[in-house]
């Protein structure tokens, strides 16, 4: 049985102590610097996803080409479009979907777009054509990890709001999937950042009973494979990605992924594991994201948003957060400024209570 603690109840413990700058911070490279790990190898096995993890992260050798065309660096649309969601938020103060579905448009439309999932794609151009918000997401049963990988932001802007969190994580992802579990995945990386937060002594169980409640939410179904991941976390990675490559798949799939693929509930009680195996260690929480193979950038980016909250940015690997860039742009002092002023933004009001 789920944990019975209400959202409202939560919301107190959120209150106090409030986010540091430097957590806002370690999310948003933490999230980078997960996304181009994964990169490089994302949709490869894991042998040759181990290989590339004991180079980078291990040996510290990191001029991997990514798409035949960058140094290790580059991240993906993953983190490009949560990045995107940062800036939408401190403009409005709050979600508003009319904005960020337009971000979304014009970032396919200008060409800049690294590695984009296809269904995102398709819904770019919807939007382009002037589809609603409310209209262009992808149909269910479609149940990709796009609007997931990309919800870090909401757990940083509702840290101490679960049920804005919950209805904001929601409507970004009906942007452009309407499948209720991809908006339960975006309850899950939102909500886990939202925790991570808090920082202090971090426990599996607990943390994922709550985090189960507010998935319960939106979906049942993937709130109980959150909640049963406590029981999974003490698995190796081998026996764990068994049982999650195929978390709430039909009886008798046989896929031919090797690794976690897409699907979105698969790929974030991976996210998930990687974090709660190892919270004090950033660099193996992005090896076990990353060796499993498969969706790595994906898996990565959102482990390392909760890692990165978690920890805040002192403890991130200096030498990899230095290398993060979008195409020449969007690096460590953009980013750090970025996630510097939305902390700002969103500090301003609650010194005043």
């Amino acid at each position: 049985m789920l944990a019975a603690q209400s959202i409202r109840s939560s919301a107190k413990v959120l209150l106090s102590p409030l986010p540091s700058r430097e957590q806002w911070i370690g999310c948003l490279l933490g999230q980078c610097i997960g996304d181009a790990v994964g990169a490089p190898v994302e949709g490869l096995p894991p042998k040759d996803c181990q290989k590339h993890v004991d180079k980078v992260l291990r040996q510290g050798l990191l001029d991997d080409a990514f798409l035949g065309q960058s140094r290790f660096g580059q991240y993906t649309d993953d983190s490009q479009l949560a990045r995107e969601l940062l800036l939408s938020l401190v403009e409005h103060g709050r979600l508003q979907s009319v904005d960020y579905a337009g971000r979304i448009a014009r970032l396919f439309r200008s060409g800049e777009v690294v590695g984009a999932g296809k269904a995102t794609a398709e819904v770019a151009l919807r939007l382009s054509e002037g589809v609603a918000p409310d209209e262009a997401g992808i149909p269910a049963p479609s149940a990709g990890n796009g609007s997931a990988m990309r919800a870090a932001p909401i757990g940083l802007w509702y840290a101490d709001e679960p049920d804005a969190l919950i209805a904001a994580a929601r409507e970004q992802s009906r942007i452009t999937h309407q499948d209720i579990r991809c908006a339960a995945g975006a309850v899950a990386v939102a909500g886990a950042v939202a925790l991570a937060l808090r920082g202090g002594a971090l426990q599996p169980e607990p943390f994922l009973a709550e985090l189960a409640e507010w998935v319960r939410a939106v979906d049942q179904t993937v709130a109980f494979d959150v909640f049963q991941l406590s029981s999974w976390v003490s698995l190796s990675p081998e026996a764990a990605a068994t049982f999650m490559a195929r978390a709430g798949l039909c009886p008798g799939y046989e896929g031919e992924w090797q690794g976690i693929s897409g699907y979105v509930v698969s790929s974030v009680l991976w996210s998930l594991y990687s974090f709660l195996r190892s919270p004090s260690d950033f660099v193996q929480t992005i090896e076990t994201a990353v060796a499993v193979g498969g969706d790595v950038d994906t898996t990565a980016s959102m482990a390392g948003a909760m890692s990165g909250a978690y920890l805040s940015v002192a403890k991130l690997p200096t030498q990899l957060c230095e290398r993060v860039t979008d195409q020449g742009r969007w690096g460590l002092t953009e980013l750090t400024q970025l996630a510097d002023r939305a902390h700002a933004a969103w500090l301003a009001p609650r010194r005043t209570v």
